[in-house]
């Protein structure tokens, strides 16, 4: 059997444009920016469909796009859903009536997606989600501003540990005990050093 404790360990390094982008914090201007774009685009989203009864109370709003999208056409045209299992998914939450909820869980989480970003508040968890539900949208056949939504919410994602420096995440995160501690090196002294001879 083999040990993995004496073994060493081999830290990959990331390459000096990848520190610069997503580990430096004098690009948290440029994300910030991103931030609030991403963050206003889904607080715009959200906060309309909050305000809304068709999301919030009936669920109609998003039963009706369920609706279209599961749809096959009679004609040699497109269906809107490219992937029977997706197909599939929405056709179980139309066939269980999971529209009432589903409305608010949409509502709220686009909500606080948009929060969550502006404020830089759990910046990597907001845009993990955030491009989550931009997935969704892209599956059921929604193009809209999705796609472009989707890949910034991927490099917010990359660069959550310096995204959220110009925000909250720049006491939240210190108090979860990640990044922006200075690293302290140390040097093992090996055993033998204090060996009498």
């Amino acid at each position: 059997m083999l040990s993995t404790q004496n073994r060493p360990s081999t830290v990959v390094a990331d390459p000096p444009l990848a520190r610069l982008l997503f580990s430096d914090t004098r690009m948290a201007l440029v994300w910030l920016l991103v931030r609030v774009y991403v963050g206003w685009s889904f607080l715009e989203a959200g906060f309309h469909k909050v305000q809304d009864p068709g999301w919030m109370e009936s669920g109609k709003s998003i039963l009706a796009f369920w609706n279209s999208a599961v749809k096959i056409p009679v004609s040699p045209a497109k269906p809107a859903i490219s992937y029977d299992w997706y197909r599939g998914f929405l056709q179980f939450l139309v066939d269980n009536h999971a529209e009432q909820f589903m409305g608010k869980v949409i509502a709220l989480g686009e909500t606080g997606v948009g929060l969550g970003l502006i404020f830089g508040a759990f910046t990597g968890i907001a845009a993990a989600s955030g491009a989550f539900l931009n997935m969704n949208f892209m599956l059921a056949g929604s193009a809209s501003t999705n796609p472009v939504l989707l890949i910034l919410g991927i490099v917010l994602v990359l660069a959550w540990k310096t995204a959220g420096y110009m925000g909250l995440d720049r006491f939240l995160l210190p108090i979860l005990g990640t990044p922006w501690k200075t690293p302290t090196v140390t040097r093992e002294i090996p055993h033998t050093a204090f060996a009498r001879t």
